[in-house]
């Protein structure tokens, strides 16, 4: 860790993660041992990072995310508030062959507020997720996807815009 690198003084961040060059981590952020945070991230109040995870650079995780053992995130993505990430398919109390199922958000994604995301899949480069919304299978790139399960609105540009197809 740097110099340059902000903890508020409420942040638990075990001594082998890294953290990258401007991030800062806010009230209550949890950071477990091996994550990777990139540069330039914003981890906001209450953000739980589990082992292993992956966080690119110029992030911003807002509060009370959940980024768990086997989620990776890109560069330049957005999570909003109360976004849940799942890591198990099957979940059980006690499960002896439980297994992590890996999920991927691409660079530049944005996912919603209050959105889920189950396990498995890849939310594409650009893609938007509406906020509350739950996705259960993969989100081409560029593409805007809203609703129970979420499903393809529009396609859009980097910054968001409604294209024509």
């Amino acid at each position: 860790m740097t110099s340059n690198v902000f903890i508020h003084p409420t942040a638990n961040v075990a001594a082998k993660s890294q953290i990258g060059e401007g991030t800062k981590v806010w009230i209550n952020v949890q950071i477990r041992e091996r994550a990777s945070i990139g540069e330039n991230c914003i981890l906001s109040k209450d953000v739980y990072v589990d082992h292993g995870v992956s966080i690119g650079n110029r992030c911003k995780i807002q509060n009370s995310v959940s980024v768990y053992h086997g989620v990776s995130i890109g560069d330049d993505v957005f999570v909003g508030p109360n976004v849940a990430f799942t890591n198990d398919r099957v979940p059980r109390a006690f499960n002896p062959e439980w297994k992590i199922t890996p999920t991927r958000i691409e660079n530049g994604a944005s996912i919603g507020a209050n959105s889920t995301i189950v396990c498995g899949v890849t939310v594409g480069e650009y893609a938007m997720v509406a906020a509350g919304s739950v996705v259960t299978r993969d989100v081409p790139p560029y593409t805007l996807v809203m609703g129970n399960p979420a499903r393809p609105a529009s396609k859009i540009d980097k910054m968001g815009n409604r294209v024509a197809d």
